[in-house]
This record gives C-alpha cells, structure tokens and sequence, in this order.
C-alpha cells in the first residue's frame, strides 16, 4: 500500500478531500490499486476478522516447536481474572493479547503480519480490548485498521518495517505507532493528533534492537509485543491530552531509519548479538540446532 510518502501529505490529502483520514487512506489506496472501494472494504475487513479468529484460537496448553514460546497468554490471562494485578482488566486484555498473539506466531497459528509476523501482536491487541470495554462496532474497527495501514504505509516508504533493515524498533516501534493512531481514532482524535501520537510512540522505542535468541521470532520477540501494545496507549492517551510531539512526525520516522542503518549488523536480526549472544542464548542455539 505504496499511497502516501509523508504523514504531511496525508493530513493535506484529508484536508484537500474533506475526507477523516481512514477513507482517504481507503479512497486512494483502491484507486492506486485498481480495485473498487467495496473490494478494499473487503479485504481489510477479512484482516480484521483473521486477526479475531487468532484471538479465539489461542491455546494456552500449545508450545513452539523450540519450546521458548506458549503459555504465557493464559498466565497472564489467569493473573488479571484473578482481581490481584496492579493494572487492572483492561490493561490486562491488552498485555495478554499481545503475548497470546506473539505466541500464536511461534506456534504457527495463522496471523495478520501487521505490519510484520514479529509484531503481528500489538495493533490486535490493543483495538480489540478497546472494542470490549467501549462497544465499538466492527465498521469502526475496519476504519481504524485503515488508519494504521496510512500511517503503516509512510513509515514503510520513508523507512522501514524490517528488523533486518532497521532493528526491532522498525517492526515493534512502526505497530505501536500504527496502533497509536487508531487508538486515537477510536477515541474521536483528530488526525493531528494520530500524527502526534505516531510520533511519540516511535521516539519512546527509538533505537530498539533486533535480536532474536537462536534466530526465531520468539525471544524476546513475544514480549516486545506486550511493551508495544502498551507504548500505543501511552502515546495515544498524550495526544488526545494535548500533548504534541515536538519533532514532526515525518522527522521522526527519518530519524528512525538513521537509528536503524547506524545499527551494527549483530542488532539487526542476525541472532548475533544483544540478548541473542548471552550464554543463556549461546547455550539454548547449541542445543536446539545441535551444533558444536
């Protein structure tokens, strides 16, 4: 979805077409790819309700196949039914869907790469609790799915979502701030203050590494998720506060892409460096892979 190439532009664009911003994303992302509006309607909602049937799917008894992963989601689900967390239920359905959608991904459960399979956990997880706790229809929900891809498709173009291009803060950091914005969306933002809040959520994880233990979107990968999801509601309770950044978002993602290509190639998804080279790591690769 190669739309827009500046955040800028596409405030201007809504401005111009006196469109909120999920139907000009919706409006000129079909154009561009030569399919009606009710097809692109479509297919978004489809990604919608792929990522609701991962939901439903988890199972807390499932392991991946290197046993790092699994689990988690229903301790986590467990401990805030509980009524002894510090947070509270809804925090609570935002950390354990991020875990239980990371660990879906490690079990080889079907999942919305959103925008990578690495950090398909946290724009889920942090609509669909919204969705719960605030009776938002499923219409809403596709729209909001259309303002992360708007603001998906900026960082893409301007930067990157790779891990192996630019660190973990192009996939963890590009989903909070994607998820930033629909929440802001959600809760009757205006589209500068989704910009803003896309900003926020991407200085907060600026310089984040990529380093996956024994090279599998696991660890620490699941529970990046988690920290993801809850970086998009900070920074989206700070927009709708007033509270702006005061670097242009399109800045920010160029400084993002900077961070990203200054990183040495061991924190780039190689597995060879930050946690992915402790002893621990070390250790678990030779055993799982079997070398010497």
């Amino acid at each position: 979805m190669a739309i827009f190439d500046s955040v800028a532009e596409l405030l201007q664009t809504c401005r111009e077409a006196e469109m909120p911003l999920w139907e000009a994303v919706m409006h000129f992302s079909a154009k561009e790819t030569g399919i009606s509006r009710e097809l692109s309607w479509e297919k978004m909602s489809q990604r919608l309700r792929a990522m609701q049937a991962a939901d439903r799917s988890y199972d807390p008894c499932l392991r991946s196949r290197s046993g790092l992963s699994g689990g988690d989601g229903g301790k986590l689900k467990d401990y805030f039914d509980s009524g002894k967390s510090i947070s509270g239920s809804f925090i609570g359905e935002i950390l354990a869907g991020a875990v239980r959608m990371g660990e879906c991904n490690a079990c080889m459960h079907r999942i919305v790469a959103a925008p990578t399979a690495g950090s398909c956990g946290v724009i889920p997880a942090v609509l669909l609790p919204y969705a719960r706790h605030h009776g938002i229809s499923e219409e809403e929900l596709v729209k909001a799915l259309y303002v992360t891809a708007g603001f998906g498709s900026v960082i893409a173009n301007r930067a990157s979502v790779s891990g192996a291009e630019a660190g973990c803060q192009a996939e963890i950091g590009s989903a909070s701030a994607m998820a930033a914005a629909a929440l802001v969306y959600l809760h009757g933002g205006t589209e500068e203050q989704m910009a803003h809040a896309a900003a926020i959520a991407i200085k907060n994880l600026l310089g984040l590494v990529c380093d996956p233990v024994a090279g599998l979107v696991e660890v620490p990968c699941v529970k990046r998720n988690a920290a993801g999801a809850m970086n998009a509601l900070t920074a989206a309770e700070l927009a709708l506060a007033g509270v702006e950044s005061r670097i242009p978002t399109d800045e920010v993602i160029d400084a993002m892409q900077i961070v990203g290509e200054s990183l040495p190639t061991a924190l780039r998804e190689t597995g060879k460096g930050g946690v992915a080279a402790t002893p621990t790591a070390i250790r678990f690769r030779k055993e799982f892979f079997g070398e010497e």
